[in-house]
């Protein structure tokens, strides 16, 4: 006759087996169908297929303040087209600015996370129902990795690049846009979570009698008023900082498919673990 932990043993054993060949996969199958749906809506147009990835205007501005309006478009990870309106403090004239017909401009951090959706696919695929999982780490070790890359890709959304002043100013955007911009303002396009953000600085020369004063800035997402930066021996300030946004759904939908994704890989990880610390006190 078998003990009562002995037949503890043998049930969490078979249970544990069923873990491993049933539910992982279960899981895994599960994670697939939602990064999926996830990169597909990070897809690049492919030649002659355009249609597919709709192109979707978004208007950036409030209405408190008409100092800077945008109308972009985003197909995927490119913006294909910029309209943006500034009104200058010091005439009070309207400034028109769109992308030039041959230009577009990638979204880095678009291109980033979907790679790193795609890499965690890989993980996954690697994997398939024909895949007999042996130990529960092995299952813990693929959870970790895939983990990982979606933490990098949430990341690369939430947290958009710091750039200097100079980066910002010799940056291929400023050659994107016709009428070519003037040699006092700066834009910078990123992404922070679900939105979409158009940040439009004004700069004055500064004297040289004033630059006794001067205090280069260093590295940030958004400069504030006052800020300073040389170029070509030239110094300036930042006078006005004009910052408008404006929520991307599929982009708020992705993040919520990350947080889903990364659910599932921490339970199946617990699971793991309760039997784990089952078998490292068995009694016998």
């Amino acid at each position: 006759q078998r003990t009562s932990s002995q037949l503890d043993t043998t049930v969490g054993e078979e249970e544990f087996n069923w873990l491993l060949k049933e539910e992982v996969h279960a899981v895994l199958k599960q994670l697939q169908d939602i990064l999926k749906e996830a990169s597909r809506r990070f897809s690049i147009p492919t030649p002659g297929l355009e249609n597919q990835l709709k192109q979707e205007n978004f208007i950036l501005g409030s209405s408190t303040m008409d100092q800077v309006k945008g109308v972009l478009t985003l197909q995927g990870e490119a913006l294909t087209q910029a309209d943006i309106n500034l009104k200058t403090a010091k005439s009070n004239q309207v400034m028109h600015f769109t992308f030039r017909d041959d230009k577009h401009w990638k979204l880095q951090q678009i291109q980033d996370a979907r790679n790193h959706v795609n890499q965690a696919l890989q993980l996954l695929s690697g994997r398939d129902e024909s895949y007999h999982f042996k130990t529960g780490a092995e299952v813990n070790k693929l959870m970790d990795a895939v983990m990982l890359q979606l933490t990098r890709a949430r990341n690369r959304l939430t947290t958009p690049a710091a750039m200097t002043l100079p980066e910002l100013a010799t940056s291929g955007l400023m050659k994107m846009f016709t009428p070519p911009m003037p040699g006092d303002v700066m834009v910078n396009f990123y992404i922070n979570l679900s939105k979409l953000c158009l940040t439009v600085y004004q700069l004055h020369a500064m004297q040289p009698n004033t630059t006794k004063n001067f205090k280069p800035s260093g590295s940030s997402v958004l400069h504030n008023p006052g800020a300073m930066f040389e170029l070509n021996n030239a110094k300036f300030e930042v006078s006005q900082v004009h910052k408008v946004e404006c929520v991307v759904p599929w982009l708020n939908n992705t993040l919520i498919f990350f947080t889903i994704s990364l659910q599932l890989c921490q339970q199946l990880k617990d699971k793991i673990s309760v039997f784990s610390s089952f078998w490292n006190y068995r009694p016998f």
